[in-house]
């Protein structure tokens, strides 16, 4: 800028511009084409939950800033689903934080654990706020990539293990895995624990898409193994879980030390968020089995119908354990740049999606790979399939 002698974004954002999300988004809008980048539902969640919210407008709960910490009804209920489901024991008023959305849940966890110059280890391809927030606190990402593997991505646990260095101060684990769809054995996760207790590391993990695991994948909070509780940050939200992304509800659930570190940050980002939000949240939680269940299945048939065709269109298609994504590869087709694959798809094929090569650090690594989301209408998932076939 004219008369300016420093650029207006500081250094350490400075690699981050607008999101490949927006840009798909945008290219959606423009083209007419089905967008299956961005990662949200077409449909609403449950009625009853969405008539909760309502209810606490109404009601006057939630209008005026509800308390810091979030509402005591989803706290509470918030720790009886992590001991229901997994039987694990947290005091809803010291070990659980409410968040405007997990985004902000990461972005707090890590203001408040990481020091400049301390190096944090992720999982590539990763979500791209892992990367920012990263920055912003000042450290060092330290990339460990899942690679494909017999139709699926695998993590090589020693080259987690070479990655940690005197300097490491936490590893950031995402499973059920966006965008790859791996879902993290117990084996594995307890290599990474016991990993974690010898070399004292934090561990702060993302579980959004807990509750999106399919085929007889088990989700397993690493906060269960031995040694773990104390060192974990678990993030979770009922974005993904009851199709209500635009509500931004997300916690932490932590050791009292890890948690009152993290409300020291956050308390200085948003404070309070969606306070009457929080009151149906805490309805949804304690929904029946049934309707997990009933998601897991919806879920389960979409990626089927996606991936069948995405495989019939000529792409090599990574079949997702859990999360909303597929993964595919586009070199079968001919084509090894997933950025100028994805610009070109909606003019060719009436579909958006997003190349992966904006998850890694190393963008040659992830160069032909493409992800597409299924958390949408069967319907629309059919026609964007018919479409797709114009590239077989």
């Amino acid at each position: 800028m004219a008369g300016m002698t420093r650029p207006p974004l500081n250094r350490r954002l400075a690699e981050f511009g607008t999101t490949i999300f927006a840009e798909m988004s945008t290219l959606a809008a423009r083209t007419g084409a089905i967008n299956l980048g961005q990662g949200f539902p077409d449909t609403d969640g449950p009625e009853e939950v969405r008539e909760a919210a309502v209810r606490a407008l109404r009601d006057g709960r939630g209008n005026q800033y509800p308390p810091g910490p979030g509402v005591p009804e989803l706290r509470t209920a918030i720790a009886d689903h992590q001991r229901e489901r997994y039987g694990l024991e947290y005091d809803p008023d010291t070990e659980v934080l409410v968040t405007a959305g997990a985004t902000e849940a990461i972005a707090a966890s890590l203001l408040a654990l990481v020091e400049p110059g301390d190096e944090v280890i992720a999982l590539e391809p990763y979500y791209d706020s892992y990367a920012a927030c990263v920055a912003m606190a000042g450290g060092t990402r330290v990339p460990v990539t899942l690679r494909p593997h017999e139709g699926a991505y695998v993590l090589d646990l020693d080259e987690l293990r070479a990655a940690v260095t005197d300097r490491t101060r936490l590893i950031l684990l995402n499973t059920p895995h966006n965008p790859t769809g791996t879902v993290l054995t117990r084996a594995e996760l307890t290599a990474v624990a016991e990993l974690a207790v010898e070399r004292d590391l934090l561990v702060v993990t993302d579980e959004v898409y807990e509750h999106l695991v399919f085929d007889g994948a088990e989700h397993v909070p690493i906060a269960s193994l031995p040694g773990m509780r104390e060192r974990t940050v678990t993030i979770s939200s009922a974005g993904k879980t009851f199709s209500f992304t635009g509500w931004k509800v997300g916690w932490i659930i932590a050791s009292p030390g890890l948690t009152s570190a993290v409300r020291s940050a956050k308390q200085f980002l948003t404070y309070v968020s969606a306070g009457p939000f929080q009151y149906a949240v805490a309805e949804a939680l304690r929904l029946p089995d049934a309707y997990f269940d009933g998601l897991r299945a919806d879920l389960a048939a979409k990626r089927d119908l996606l991936g069948e065709g995405l495989a019939k269109a000529g792409f090599e298609v990574y079949r997702p354990s859990g999360t909303y994504f597929v993964t595919t590869d586009i070199r079968p087709l001919g084509a090894t740049d997933g950025f100028a694959f994805c610009r070109s798809l909606p003019e060719r094929a009436g579909v958006v999606a997003i190349p992966n090569a904006v998850f890694y650090d190393d963008r040659e690594a992830g160069a032909p790979f493409v992800r597409f989301a299924f958390c949408k209408k069967t319907e629309v998932l059919e026609e964007a399939v018919s479409r797709l076939r114009r590239l077989a």
